[in-house]
């Protein structure tokens, strides 16, 4: 079974690349461009009016192969909850996206709302985990498994929401975010091999295998780009596995690409009202900072992936010394 499983990943890869084509065309016939800030560096205006909402390739992709290799065979009912968690991410990823085009008189959704969705959102995985799924224990190298209580549901939600930041703020270099989580999901695949998760290494090498796929369209230069749309989903993924795993005290070992990008976000924003207007890097998140020290993106994004590599075989090392 556990063959099957990672076998989904090149299926995934094959349907993503048949989807890709035609999803940009039809992306781009609806005018769909994206409008970049002017708040970034100004070597992305280049990239004004590319296609966004790109994640709906890999989505696609998640969901046709999630239904016909888990819900139909072996009743594996537990994988609703990622499944329906992506889903549900790339339509607020998807509405937030609308308001962020080319030519658009919105601006997307206010970070209010936004914040409480996700937050709502959130609360409602721990929830589910917790009641629905009996999901409610947290795995420390050495020391062994710990069944958390009613505090697990608090615990469960902040390290949705956080993680669903924190891909969302890596996500401004083309294949940046998205190979950085693939990798990280890879890790959540293996450590679930171990644990012979069988639907959770299923689903993780699905939307590996997906996302790779849609990578073929985003390397620099990038035909598309994932959006919220994509961005929003990979984190509530990412964070989902993690806590059905019961690792998820190794995310910001194997996820160091997001702690980076997002600790440098809340450094730079935090120094520079404690300062009065100082600014600890020229700008955030990290890799703008590398950009205008005159790294290359893609010299940016192969480094990033090198230390997320590094990061998920440290994390699987980790894993591995778990007493059962």
């Amino acid at each position: 079974m556990t063959t099957f499983s990672l076998a989904t990943a090149g299926i995934a890869f094959a349907l993503a690349l048949a989807i890709g084509g035609p999803m940009i065309h039809w992306i781009r016939s609806r005018g769909f461009g994206k409008a970049i800030s002017e708040e970034g560096p100004d070597t992305h205006m280049v990239k004004e009016g590319t296609p966004t909402m790109g994640g709906v390739i890999f989505i696609v992709a998640i969901v046709i192969l999630t239904i016909a290799a888990n819900l139909v065979e072996g009743n594996r009912w537990s994988i609703l909850l990622p499944l329906v968690g992506v889903v549900s991410l790339a339509a607020l990823g998807w509405l937030d996206d609308t308001g962020t085009l080319v030519g658009r008189a919105q601006s997307g959704l206010s970070w209010r709302i936004k914040f409480a969705l996700l937050g709502l959102f959130s609360v409602g995985v721990g929830l589910v985990l917790y009641f629905g799924l009996d999901v409610r224990s947290l795995n420390v190298p050495w020391a062994g498994q710990f069944d958390l209580g009613p505090i697990y549901i608090v615990l469960a939600a902040v390290v949705v929401f956080a993680t669903i930041i924190s891909v969302g703020i890596s996500d401004g270099l083309d294949n940046l975010a998205g190979g950085a989580a693939a990798i990280a999901i890879a890790a959540f695949g293996v450590i679930a091999i171990g644990q012979e998760q069988d639907f959770i290494v299923r689903f993780a090498f699905t939307t590996v295998g997906a996302v790779l796929g849609f990578l073929w369209f985003n390397a620099h230069p990038a035909q598309i780009f994932m959006g919220e749309t994509g961005s929003l989903a990979l984190g509530g993924a990412l964070a989902i596995l993690a806590l059905m795993t019961g690792h998820w005290l190794l995310l910001p070992v194997i996820g160091i690409v997001f702690v980076l990008e997002a600790a440098s976000d809340i450094i730079q924003v935090g120094y520079y009202k404690w300062s009065g207007g100082r600014r600890v890097f020229r700008m955030a998140p990290f890799h703008n900072h590398l950009e205008l020290s005159g790294w290359s993106e893609p010299q940016i994004v192969t480094r990033f992936w090198l230390l997320g590599i590094a990061g998920a075989i440290l994390g699987v090392a980790l894993a591995l010394k778990v007493p059962s």
